[in-house]
C-alpha cells in the first residue's frame, strides 16, 4: 500500500514547496523508492488552460493532455517521471465534478456539502493516484497558504486521509523566517502562528521545513521546536541556492530523506544517483553562451519556464553557461531586427497564442535563416518558420495562419477541420502525446537516433498540407509526422546550417540529468556557431 506525504505552506506563498516536494521525491527515488506528485490548487478555474501566461506562468502538459499547474514541471524534471491528470486537482474542478453529480442524481437526494462530498472526491483524487500509479510513496503539495479560505477543503481532506492512515501519513510545513529590517533578527514567530494555524484545522506537522535570508542557527532551531513541538532533526532549511537542483542535496545533507524513511517505515537501499554528477557539470561550466528568446511573454520569465529550464540544461550539459535574452517580438521590426538580434549565438522562438508580436516573430525566422544563425522554433514556432518560409522564400505573399487572417489567400497553418474530414476537432486543442515517425538521414533522425517517438502536444492549428510541395521545392524537410493523421510535427530547412521547428512541446520531455535531443542539438549548434564567429 503507499504511503502519503502533503506538503503544506504557511506565512507567504512562494517559498518553495513546490521544489521541496520535488528534492523529496528525487532524494527517496534515489534510494529506490517509487514516487508520484500531487498539486493540489484551491483556485477555481477548472484548470490554468485558460488562464494568461502573465497571471500564472506556463501552461504544463502531461503525457495524457492535462493543461496544469508549472509546478508538475518542476516535479518531472525532479523526479524523472511521466505524471498525469491525476496530478493536477484544481477547486474548481472537484467543484465541478460534484455539481455534475449532483444534477445526474448520484447522490440519490442528499444534501451535497462540502463535508462529506467536496472532501471525499478530493480523498479520491489521492486515493486513486496511489492506485494507478502503485508508487510506493504519493507526495501531494497544497497550494495557497494555511489560513486561506480557498485551502480550507483541502486541508480537512488530508485530515481525513491522516484519520484512516495513521501510520502511513506524514505532514511537512513550510514556513518563511524572515529578519526584521533594523533589528538584525531571525524571528521564528511568524512559524510558530502558522504551525498553530495549521493545528487548529487538525493537522500537526511531523517536519517543518524553513526559508530564510540566512543560515538557521541551532538556536533558531531549538526555539521552533520548543515551541512547536517537532523534534530537532525534523526541522531543516531549504537554503538559497545558485541552481534549484542543488536543493536536493542540501536537504540530504541535513538528513531529510532519513528521517521521511524513518518515519514512513520505508524500504530503502543507500542513495545511488547520478544527480551529484549533473551539478558537477553545472559548476564546472565557465564559458557563457548568449541565445535569444523571441516571444510575446517575456516580461514574465515563468511564462517560458520548462523552455527556460531546458536551454539552461542543454547548455550545462555541452560544458556552457547560458545568458538568456528576452526579447519581445512587438519590438522586432524589418528596421532593427539586425540591432535587436546582434550578438546571438542562436535563436529560439517558443510557443503561443493569437496574433500579437506574429509580425516580429516572422521577421526573426527570416533574419535567423537567411544570416545562418542557428533557429530552435517550438509549436507556434513551426507555425511562423513556415509562414515565413512561403512568404520570402516560396514567395507566396500574405501567406498566414488563419488564426491571424481567416481570409488570407495562402492559409499555409490553419484548423485540421479544414484539412481533413476530421469530425468534433474545431474548438478543441491537440494535448498530450502523439506519435511521430522520424525521417531517415535528417537532423531529427540524428538526434533522437530512433525511427518513432512520442511528443507532447498543445496547439489547435496545423501546418496546411495542402502547401508541403511548395515548401519542399523551397527547401523545407518535413522529417517528423504523425503517422495517422499525416501532419506535420518536424521541419527543417535545408539552406541554412541548423534551422529546427517542431509541432510539440519538447521542453516537457526534457531533464536536467536527461537532456531532450532537440534542446541538444540546438545548444551544440550555437555553440559551433560562437566558436565559428
Amino acid at each position: 500500500m503507499s504511503k502519503f506525504i502533503f506538503i503544506t505552506g504557511g506565512v507567504v506563498s512562494g517559498i518553495g514547496k513546490g521544489i521541496v516536494g520535488a528534492s523529496i521525491g528525487r532524494l527517496l527515488k534515489d534510494r529506490g523508492v517509487s514516487v508520484f506528485m500531487q498539486k493540489f490548487d484551491p483556485y477555481i478555474n477548472v484548470d490554468p488552460g485558460t488562464m494568461s501566461p502573465y497571471q500564472h506562468g506556463e501552461v504544463f502538459v502531461t503525457k495524457d493532455g492535462a493543461e496544469t499547474d508549472l509546478d508538475l514541471g518542476h516535479y518531472e524534471r525532479f523526479i524523472d517521471e511521466e505524471l498525469t491528470q491525476r496530478s493536477n486537482v484544481t477547486t474548481g474542478r472537484i467543484y465541478s465534478e460534484v455539481i455534475q453529480k449532483e444534477r445526474r442524481g448520484d447522490y440519490n437526494g442528499s444534501t451535497v456539502q462540502v463535508i462529506p462530498h467536496i472532501t471525499d472526491r478530493i480523498k479520491g483524487y489521492v486515493y486513486k493516484a496511489a492506485e494507478e500509479s502503485k508508487a510506493d510513496v504519493i507526495i501531494t503539495e497544497i497550494g495557497g497558504t494555511v489560513g486561506d479560505i480557498e485551502s480550507l477543503p483541502f486541508i480537512e481532506a488530508i485530515r481525513q486521509i491522516h484519520s484512516e492512515n495513521k501510520d502511513d501519513v506524514l505532514f511537512i510545513h513550510t514556513t518563511l523566517v524572515p529578519k526584521v529590517p533594523g533589528s538584525n533578527e531571525l524571528k521564528t514567530k511568524p512559524t510558530q502562528h502558522s504551525f498553530k494555524q495549521l493545528m487548529s484545522q487538525g493537522i500537526k506537522a511531523n517536519i517543518i521545513v524553513v526559508r530564510s535570508s540566512e543560515t538557521i542557527s541551532e538556536e533558531i532551531k531549538n526555539k521552533i521546536s520548543l515551541f512547536c513541538d517537532v523534534p530537532k532533526n525534523a526541522i531543516v532549511q531549504s537554503e538559497n541556492v545558485d541552481v534549484i537542483y542543488e536543493v536536493p542535496v542540501k536537504l540530504h545533507e541535513q538528513g531529510l530523506d532519513d528521517y521521511v524513511i524513518e518515519k514512513l517505515q520505508l524500504k530503502a537501499k543507500k542513495s545511488d544517483s547520478n544527480w551529484a554528477n549533473m551539478l558537477r557539470s553545472v559548476k564546472d561550466a565557465k564559458e557563457t553562451l548568449e541565445v535569444g528568446l523571441i516571444g510575446k511573454y517575456v516580461k514574465l520569465h515563468d511564462a517560458y519556464l520548462s523552455v527556460s529550464q531546458a536551454l539552461i540544461d542543454a547548455s550545462y550539459k555541452n560544458g556552457y553557461k547560458l545568458n538568456i535574452h528576452w526579447i519581445n517580438s512587438q519590438e522586432i521590426t524589418e528596421e532593427n531586427v539586425s540591432e535587436k538580434l546582434s550578438g546571438l549565438d542562436g535563436i529560439i522562438v517558443p510557443g503561443g497564442f493569437g496574433s500579437r508580436g506574429v509580425e516580429g516573430m516572422i521577421i526573426t525566422s527570416k533574419y535567423s535563416r537567411e544570416n545562418n544563425i542557428p533557429y530552435f522554433g517550438i509549436c507556434f514556432g513551426m507555425q511562423i518558420a513556415i509562414i515565413d518560409i512561403a512568404r520570402n522564400v516560396c514567395k507566396l505573399e500574405g501567406a498566414d495562419s488563419t488564426e491571424k487572417n481567416e481570409y488570407t489567400k495562402y492559409p499555409v497553418i490553419s484548423l485540421m477541420e479544414d484539412q481533413f474530414d476530421v469530425k468534433n476537432i474545431g474548438g478543441t486543442l491537440r494535448l498530450g502525446n502523439y506519435d511521430c515517425k522520424l525521417k531517415e538521414n535528417t537532423k531529427a533522425r540524428k538526434l533522437y537516433n530512433e525511427e518513432f517517438i512520442k511528443e507532447r502536444h498543445r496547439h489547435r492549428y496545423e501546418f496546411n498540407n495542402k502547401f508541403r510541395k511548395e515548401l519542399e521545392q523551397a527547401g523545407v524537410v518535413f522529417s517528423g509526422i504523425n503517422p495517422e493523421l499525416d501532419l506535420v510535427e518536424i521541419i527543417e530547412y535545408n539552406n541554412s546550417d541548423y534551422f529546427v521547428a517542431c509541432q510539440f512541446h519538447p521542453e516537457f520531455k526534457s531533464r536536467p540529468n536527461k537532456v531532450h535531443p532537440l534542446f541538444d542539438g540546438f545548444i551544440k549548434a550555437s555553440i559551433k556557431n560562437k566558436k565559428s564567429k
